[in-house]
């Protein structure tokens, strides 16, 4: 999961070198921050949250198979 929330996040930025997914397990969820380069910000959240959005539903998506729950935080 880490793996696939990093390689969305560099094919998105212009600071690939930047991007840091980080893991926590927090209660019944993993909880994964996505943390990239202050410039990139907008390209990883996108207009009116379209990106984050999607990037949640392919890792809500992928975690189903694996019978996890999970949710990605975005941090600067």
């Amino acid at each position: 999961m880490k793996d696939l929330i990093t390689v969305l996040a560099k094919a998105l930025v212009d600071h690939p070198e930047d991007v840091v997914v980080s893991e926590a397990e927090e209660k019944d969820e993993i909880v994964y921050r996505l943390s990239v380069h202050p410039s990139d910000m907008g390209k990883v959240i996108g207009k009116q949250g379209r990106i984050a959005k999607a990037l949640r539903t392919v890792v809500t998506s992928a975690a189903v198979k694996h019978n996890k729950r999970v949710s990605v935080e975005i941090v600067s």
